[in-house]
C-alpha cells in the first residue's frame, strides 16, 4: 500500500471508527417488510385474523360442535335472530342449529393450523431437497430435478384426491396431502437461490476453510436463500388453506365432526340450491 493510499485510508476511515455491525438476510428481510406500509397492513390484518382464530373458544358465543350445546329448533334462524335462551345469532344458524358465526371463528382456527404446519412440513422438506441438489450438483441434482419436474406436472388437487381416497379424512390425513403436493415448489425455489449463491466468493472461502458441508449449507447459504423463500411460503399457505377448503367442500377433507370453512361453503350452497 503506497503513502498516497495510507493518507486516503486515514481521511476516510478515522483511527478508533467501530464497523457497523453486519445485518443478517432475516433482519434485512423484517426491516424491509416493516418499511413497507402496504405489507404492514396486510401483515396486521393476518395477525388480528390469526389472533381470533387462536382464541375462538373465548370469542365465539357458542361452541357450535358440542352437541350439548345445539338445539334442532334453533334451525335455520335469519341473521340477528335470538335463542330460546336468548344468545343472539349474529349471522344466523344452519340446519341444525349451529350459530354460523361460532362455526366461522373455529372453521377459521383448523384451515389457519392446517394451513400453517403443512407448508411448514413442506418447507423444510423442500429446502433440504433445493440445497442439497444445488450443493451437490451433477447427477444428484439431475435425479432431485427430474422428481420435482415430475410432482409439478401433475395438477396438486389430483393429488391430493388420490392421496385422500386411500388415506381417508381427518386432519392429519389433509396434512400429508398437503405436503406431498406442496413441497416441489420450496425445492425449485431454494435450488435457484442456491444455485446463485454458491458461486459467490463467501462460499468459496467457507470451503478453504475446510469448514463442513452441513455447516455451509444451512450455515452459510440458506439464510441468503430467505427472501424468495418467505415470498413462496406465504403464497404457499394461502393456497394450503383454500385447497383444503376445496377437499372439504368436495366431502374428502375434513369429516362433517370437524371445523372446516370448506364444510361451511358446502352447507350453505346446498342450502341455496335447496329454493328454501
Amino acid at each position: 500500500m503506497t503513502r498516497s493510499t495510507q493518507l486516503q485510508v486515514s481521511v476516510h476511515e478515522p483511527a478508533g471508527t467501530v464497523p457497523p455491525p453486519a445485518i443478517s438476510p432475516f433482519w434485512r428481510t423484517v426491516g424491509a417488510l416493516l418499511s413497507n406500509p402496504l405489507a404492514l397492513t396486510g401483515l396486521i390484518i393476518v395477525g388480528l385474523l390469526v389472533l381470533v382464530a387462536l382464541i375462538a373458544p373465548l370469542v365465539a358465543p357458542q361452541n357450535p360442535y358440542d352437541l350439548g350445546q345445539l338445539d334442532i329448533m334453533d334451525g335455520r334462524l335469519a341473521p340477528g335472530s335470538e335463542s330460546m335462551t336468548g344468545m343472539t345469532y349474529l349471522l344466523g344458524t344452519d340446519d341444525q342449529g349451529r350459530d354460523l358465526f361460532s362455526a366461522i371463528l373455529y372453521g377459521l382456527r383448523t384451515s389457519i393450523l392446517v394451513g400453517v404446519v403443512s407448508a411448514a412440513i413442506a418447507l423444510m422438506i423442500g429446502a433440504c431437497i433445493g440445497l442439497i441438489s444445488a450443493y451437490a450438483g451433477g447427477r444428484t441434482d439431475a435425479v432431485l430435478m427430474r422428481i420435482v419436474d415430475i410432482q409439478l406436472s401433475f395438477p396438486a388437487i389430483l393429488i391430493a384426491l388420490i392421496l385422500l381416497a386411500v388415506l381417508g379424512q381427518g386432519v392429519d390425513k389433509i396434512i400429508i396431502a398437503l405436503v406431498v403436493t406442496q413441497w416441489a415448489y420450496y425445492a425449485r425455489t431454494v435450488r435457484g437461490s442456491a444455485l446463485v449463491e454458491s458461486k459467490r466468493a463467501y462460499i468459496d472461502a467457507a470451503r478453504s476453510m475446510a469448514l463442513p458441508d452441513r455447516r455451509v449449507i444451512f450455515r452459510h447459504i440458506l439464510p441468503n436463500c430467505l427472501p424468495p423463500l418467505i415470498v413462496v411460503a406465504t403464497m404457499r399457505v394461502a393456497y394450503a388453506i383454500m385447497l383444503e377448503a376445496t377437499l372439504s367442500f368436495l366431502g374428502i377433507g375434513l369429516p362433517v365432526t370437524e371445523p372446516s370453512l370448506g364444510l361451511l361453503i358446502s352447507n350453505g350452497f346446498d342450502y341455496m340450491m335447496s329454493g328454501d
